[in-house]
């Protein structure tokens, strides 16, 4: 007779695992059961697991040959988010949407064009004119009477590493390196061109939709979570148009200051610096501050005077836009904690370059945003 005539297989049940009300006796034995089928067929296993692996390679490198277009996308869903403000604050005064975004839209296809045409070549000019310009400026800074009248050991330093720049400089190696760069570079203006009409066309059809997309998203949630889905996403995306608005408003706003401080304290390579300025201070409070530094740097190889009323001038605008203007652009948007502000410049920016420092903040916002109205309330229902 048979001691266990529940157990098919003649094992005895587990004594170390007693029986739980509600849960059968045998339950405790599947999972070792389960595992023993599993090493009784590795060869199986190690197939499976094979394949897996190579689905996940060939997933992976299929996402990675359309990464240009997946970068087009989330560029153009990103310029729509930050126009639709304006189109929105356009039709509380009267005008149609179809109206606000021909005029918005317009507006924003001549700025580009006249920043291509007008500012670009311009600064490209002057990346020659500031590289060949560079040897004679560091041997002008050196004989200067402000540098000769620094300490003996500080002016060691900054000729030792300014020797050891100049040779890297010069080196056949850099000026291979530097060629290949500029090669890439002109592809990729080629590149850039070609991107920007499918950018262009896919900004406007996402700002025409937006609406019809919010309302497709809203009718996959089930009816009773489509009110607090509906009031989340539109705050997501009014946080995420308003950053984005508000970034690039202040990063214009920063390279015309720092264009008129050139044109008027008579500064060279004004167009670049322009250009630069604007690329850095899309990261708020520290873009500022980084190019306050660089600035006056570049400043310092022309002249010093020049170079301290550049910072001094330049310095107090930092404190004007940190007080008064930032508070005012960026009234919509969420306020980020400034450790984040730089954790999620450096990881956009590593992953996607400006057009990632650029898409960073409004994400970082939104995940905020969640965390806020969505995570924590769900936790403290729990107490």
């Amino acid at each position: 007779m048979t001691p266990f005539p529940d157990d098919d297989d003649g094992a005895a049940p587990d004594a170390a695992l007693p029986a739980v009300e509600g849960v059968p006796a045998s339950a405790g034995r599947r999972p070792r059961r389960a595992v023993s089928a599993l090493l009784e067929r590795p060869l199986s296993v190690a197939f499976i697991a094979t394949l897996g692996v190579l689905g996940g390679l060939v997933l992976g490198s299929a996402i990675g040959s359309i990464t240009t277009i997946i970068a087009s996308i989330v560029l153009a869903l990103f310029v729509a988010l930050g126009l639709d403000p304006i189109v929105r604050l356009l039709e509380q005064r009267g005008l149609s949407r179809g109206a606000g975004m021909t005029i918005v839209f317009g507006v924003f296809v001549l700025l580009v064009i006249a920043v291509w045409v007008f500012v670009l070549p311009s600064a490209l000019a002057q990346v020659g004119q500031f590289v060949r310009a560079l040897p004679q400026a560091v041997a002008d800074m050196q004989q200067a009477d402000w540098f000769i009248a620094l300490p003996t050991d500080f002016q060691a330093a900054a000729a030792t590493m300014i020797d050891e720049v100049a040779a890297a400089l010069t080196e056949p190696e850099t000026l291979a390196l530097i060629g290949g760069g500029v090669l890439a570079a002109g592809v990729g203006v080629v590149s850039a061109v070609s991107a920007g009409f499918v950018v262009v066309a896919l900004t406007l059809y996402f700002l025409a939709a937006l609406s019809s997309m919010k309302h497709a998203l809203y009718a996959l949630a089930p009816a009773r979570n489509r009110p607090k889905l509906t009031e989340l996403t539109e705050r997501v995306t009014a946080s995420v148009g308003s950053s984005l608005l508000g970034a690039v408003t202040l990063s214009a706003l920063n390279a015309c200051v720092v264009l008129l401080l050139h044109l008027i304290i008579g500064l060279p390579y004004p167009a670049l610096m322009a250009m630069i300025a604007f690329v850095i201070t899309l990261v708020p409070i520290f873009g500022s501050v980084v190019f306050l530094v660089i600035g006056t740097l570049v400043a310092l190889l022309s002249d010093a005077t020049q170079a301290l009323i550049f910072g001094i001038c330049y310095l107090v605008y930092v404190q004007l836009e940190a007080y008064v203007i930032t508070p005012r652009v960026l009234n919509r948007a969420i306020s980020i904690p400034a450790a984040l502000v730089l954790i999620a410049a450096m990881i956009g920016g590593t992953l996607m370059g400006v057009l990632g420092v650029l898409v960073a903040l409004p994400v970082m916002a939104s995940i905020l945003l969640i965390l806020r109205e969505v995570v924590v309330p769900a936790q403290n229902l729990k107490a």
